[in-house]
Order: structure tokens, then C-alpha cells, then sequence
């Protein structure tokens, strides 16, 4: 595992400071990735800002919490519909040329925008929620990446723990207003938690795990972000690199857990709303 990703909204700075400290000394040793473009606005929620001189102010921002030089993989973490697509990715192409960035990509990006970007400067990824039950990207998205050589971070492999049978236990839990896990979404979506951990359980391995394997047999250009609160769960995540799945078991997976049947959308609708890569074509 060396692949590490952030964004200047995690904590709005605090997770690339905590980041910057563990990296010391051991620069070298990872692919480092973070975002911009999501900020703080009064009463709490987020706005979205790609003016290029923003661009760039982000920048300087995150290398200097970060402790870095150069960041390897930059990315837009949303885009901002008010500010041409062609203007944001120009400024960030010209962190590239003054090699404060290695490569750029961006966030839940809908097919016109990742065209009209890649034609700018060449992307070299794409980062997008990817699941068994969040497969949106396979009807438009992922052909054309795969046309333009574009990579994935596919994000909520786990839809937020809701494949792993996790459930909101706190008051601060955003999950808990997640359409998926609210009310009756939650308990028709246990139909298909159980489907994936009877499968699990016939492969002798958790459904965390096979989760994350489906996702890790989609491609070679995929890679599936995990997220941890704990060593323990680290390691299970981990162990997901030992599964291998065959065509006839992925075809399987697949049938037992149907996107389709998925109750309730990924987001909330005013986020749904918001997010470029659902404008084309709303898809879960």
C-alpha cells in the first residue's frame, strides 16, 4: 500500500498537517494525492470554487501543510459549474510546468468535462464513486477513460460500510442521513448485505473483502481507496489483495447483488444535484 490520498477539506487542512508529519523522512516511499476546490461557507455547508487563481493559492497551500515539494497527483475535487472547465484545468496545468505537480485529475467529472479537460492538459485519472451497487461510471464513463488512458480511484467501495453491514451508531454519523441507510432504504438494502455475505462466507472470507476484490478485478487501471479506523480493519481490507475472483464468480457477485435493487441514491438530492458527474444522465 503506498498510495495516500487527501484533500485540503478533510478536516479543511488538518488531515494533509497530520499527513505532512507522517511522511517525514519517508517522502519517497508513496504516491501522494490530494484535492481542492471544495470550501468552507457560512452555516457549514461546502462550496466549490476552480477560479485559477484559486487554483493555485490551494496549491501553495497544501504543499506547505503537506512538508512537500511536489505533490504526484492533483485533483479537482469538484467542479465548479460557474468557472469553465478549460480555465481550471489551464491553471493547474501550469502547476505542472512549475513542477509543483506531477499529474492531474479530477472528481466525479461527468464524459464532457473530462473531455474538454483532457483536451487542456492530459488527465491521468479520475476519481468517482465505485461499488457493486454504484455503477453509474460503467455505462459512459469508464469507456471513454479507458479510450483517453485515463486511470480510476474508485472511492465508497464499501458504499460507506453499508456492503460491510455497518449502520450509523452516533449522533454525529452524516450516514445516518444518507438516503441509503435512512428508514426503509436501509432495510430493504439488507436483502443484498445478505446476499454478499453468503457469498463471502462460501469463499471463506469477509464481505469487506469481497467488496473490495470485485472492485480491485474491474481493471488494472482501478484502484479502490480504503478508508480506516483501525489497524484491525486495515488488515481486513488489506487481505482483499489476496482474492482472486474468476469471471464465472465476478458474474455471481453480480446477480446476487444487482445495482438496480440498491434502495435510495448515494447522496442526499441537493447533493446528487451538485455533483458534475450526474448532469448528463442521473444514475446511481
Amino acid at each position: 500500500m503506498n498510495f495516500l490520498d487527501s484533500s485540503d477539506m478533510y478536516g479543511w487542512g488538518h488531515n494533509e498537517t497530520l499527513l505532512g508529519k507522517a511522511l517525514a523522512g519517508r517522502r519517497d516511499k508513496v504516491v501522494l494525492a490530494t484535492k481542492f476546490g471544495q470550501t468552507q461557507q457560512p452555516g457549514g455547508a461546502n462550496g466549490v470554487n476552480g477560479r485559477p487563481e484559486y487554483v493555485k493559492q490551494a496549491c501553495e497551500a497544501s504543499l506547505k501543510r503537506l512538508g512537500v515539494d511536489e505533490i504526484d497527483l492533483y485533483f479537482q475535487h469538484r467542479v465548479d459549474p460557474s468557472v469553465p472547465i478549460e480555465e481550471t484545468v489551464g491553471a493547474m496545468g501550469e502547476l505542472v510546468k512549475a513542477g509543483k505537480v506531477r499529474a492531474l485529475g479530477l472528481s466525479e467529472a461527468n464524459p464532457d468535462t473530462i473531455r474538454r479537460a483532457n483536451a487542456v492538459h492530459p488527465l491521468s485519472d479520475l476519481q468517482i464513486e465505485y461499488s457493486l451497487i454504484s455503477r453509474g461510471p460503467e455505462a459512459e464513463i469508464f469507456p471513454l477513460l479507458n479510450r483517453l488512458g485515463i486511470g480510476v480511484t474508485a472511492y465508497g467501495v464499501l458504499s460507506r460500510g453499508l456492503l460491510s453491514g455497518s449502520r450509523p451508531t452516533a449522533a454525529h454519523d452524516f450516514r445516518a442521513y444518507l438516503p441509503r441507510f435512512s428508514g426503509q432504504n436501509r432495510s430493504r438494502n439488507q436483502a443484498l448485505i445478505d446476499q454478499l455475505q453468503g457469498i463471502a462466507r462460501d469463499r471463506g472470507i469477509t464481505a469487506t473483502q469481497l467488496a473490495i476484490a470485485w472492485v480491485l478485478a474491474k481493471g488494472d487501471t482501478m484502484v479502490p481507496v480504503v478508508g480506516a479506523r483501525t489497524r484491525t480493519q486495515l488488515s481486513e481490507s488489506l487481505a482483499a489483495l489476496e482474492v482472486s475472483l474468476s469471471p464465472e464468480e465476478i458474474v455471481r457477485i453480480e446477480q446476487a447483488v444487482p445495482s438496480s435493487a440498491v434502495a435510495g441514491t448515494r447522496y442526499g438530492e441537493d447533493q446528487m444535484r451538485a455533483l458534475d458527474s450526474e448532469t448528463a444522465t442521473q444514475k446511481r
